[in-house]
């Protein structure tokens, strides 16, 4: 089945190019949700490669699809307009209570990265760059010790009756942790600390990229980097993992990643990837690296043959 997926994922369509093609400029981080018409809209970072590192991300971008490949920009949420000096991951998703699609964010304030949440809208196209407002920051001491100093790049669900986010916790490495909330506004710690340990290939870095509800269960979709790879804080890779209850995460890949970049270059990058089925495809979007130190949006579809369609 890993074979499988690898193969597929081979045969990639590209989403989004960077706005320049020279290195340090990226097109990454997609979000993607599906309306209730089944409409596919994309929410992905935008970044340059002249401000210091961690306040490239110049703007959300925000696109719209009828097939789920081939998309088209509808808005843009720049940093001045939110206020922040840059953006990473956001996460986009749709209230099944409201209908209403929700946008997180992260930024690096001066204190650290912090999740940022903007007000819900009914069309994608209407989000407000300055209702951003920070939903989840780190409160540690600075007394030179070793402390989570932020959190970024989340990824967002509704599952169990509640709003589950998975971030990246910086504590000069990155783990895995876990909130939850009631409303996606108000977040408390939740399950285990870290989802998963920092080991084996992903030792240095180990980050959530996806959570796919199964059957049974949960695919846990992650990525890492070793201390010994070129540039590992962002020469990043994939692998994935299993959880029965979003509490629990068995490492599926320990030995080696799953998916790295299959275009030449300095880097593997392989990332920020989000995993969805739709009637009878797995689309899966994900940030890879190209052969000029170029970051860009792809998407792989695989056949699912399930008998309805999730999501719509």
């Amino acid at each position: 089945m890993f074979a499988e997926i690898v193969t597929a994922l081979s045969r990639y369509s590209v989403v989004l190019e960077p706005d320049e093609n020279r290195p340090e400029w990226w097109a990454g981080a997609p979000s993607v949700a599906l309306a209730k018409d089944g409409t596919f809209y994309m929410a992905c970072r935008m970044r340059e490669g002249l401000s210091p590192r961690g306040r490239r991300g110049y703007e959300i971008r925000i696109l719209r699809s009828d097939d789920g490949v081939n998309f088209e920009p509808i808005h843009r949420l720049r940093r001045e307009d939110a206020g922040v000096p840059g953006f990473e991951r956001p996460a986009l998703v749709r209230d099944p209570a409201s209908g209403k699609f929700r946008l997180y964010g992260c930024a690096g304030l001066e204190r650290g990265w912090v999740i940022l949440k903007f007000d819900d809208v009914d069309d994608p196209a209407h989000f407000d760059p300055t209702s951003a407002r920070v939903v989840l920051q780190a409160d540690y001491v600075d007394d030179g010790f070793a402390h989570v100093t932020g959190y970024k790049d989340p990824f967002v669900l509704w599952r169990r009756g509640r709003w589950h986010m998975f971030v990246i916790g910086t504590d000069r490495v990155e783990r895995i942790h876990h909130f939850s909330s009631s409303d996606g506004v108000s977040w408390v710690p939740t399950g285990r600390f870290p989802a998963m340990e920092n080991t084996g290939w992903h030792s240095f870095y180990t980050r959530p990229a996806c959570v796919l509800p199964l059957t049974l269960g949960y695919l846990f979709v992650y990525e890492g980097s070793h201390i010994r790879w070129r540039d590992p804080v962002y020469n990043i890779a994939t692998g994935l993992a299993y959880s029965p209850d979003l509490d629990t995460v068995i490492d599926l890949t320990p030995d080696e990643p799953l998916l790295r970049s299959t275009t030449p270059g300095d880097y593997v990058t392989w990332r920020y990837s989000h995993w969805m089925v739709v009637c009878d495809k797995l689309y899966v979007y994900f940030e890879a690296a190209r052969p000029n130190n170029t970051n860009e949006i792809r998407v792989g579809v695989l056949e699912m043959p399930l008998p309805d369609c999730p999501g719509t």
